[in-house]
């Protein structure tokens, strides 16, 4: 059996416009994700490798996760811990993006596992837009508080 991944990097892009913040999340792809939505989104992230900087891990997995370059300064969040004991470290950027224009990397799994069956698909499979109080009732619990820190870092608290 693989290893669980206990370390990840991701980022979250945000833009200031006529309705006020907005942050981007994605929504993972394939089959166990497909019919889940509350709870279900994320920021782009992923595994840091061996002898990775956590910053350099977040750039590379939202460039492969949304086909988007992040674009400095980029504006720490600190780290937060979800269920299994996976540690997330964040970073914020401003910047826009189309959703509707999101490419993502693909990924192969086996499913159901232990079936012998392997599917391939793109790790994300949408992405969007959401003001913060939208993007808590999304995103995986665990990382509102990242939405709670970018919203503190941009308010001068």
């Amino acid at each position: 059996m693989a290893k669980r991944a206990t370390e990840s990097a991701g980022m979250l892009l945000f833009r200031r416009g006529p309705n006020g913040l907005e942050v981007f999340l994605a929504h993972p792809g394939g089959p166990f994700w497909k019919n889940k939505d509350a709870g279900a989104w994320t920021l782009p992230k992923g595994e840091v490798n061996e002898g990775e900087e956590p910053l350099a891990a977040a750039r590379r997995e939202f460039q492969e996760e949304t086909g988007i370059v992040p674009a400095e300064p980029y504006l720490p969040l600190g780290a937060i811990r979800q269920k299994a004991e996976k540690t997330v470290h964040a970073w914020a950027w401003e910047g826009d993006a189309d959703a509707e224009a999101v490419t993502s990397n693909e990924i192969r799994t086996e499913w159901p596992r232990g079936s012998g069956r392997w599917l391939t698909f793109p790790e994300v499979d949408r992405c969007a837009w959401f003001t913060p109080d939208a993007a808590r009732e999304k995103i995986n619990p665990a990382q509102a508080e990242l939405i709670a820190r970018l919203e503190a870092l941009l308010d001068g608290r």
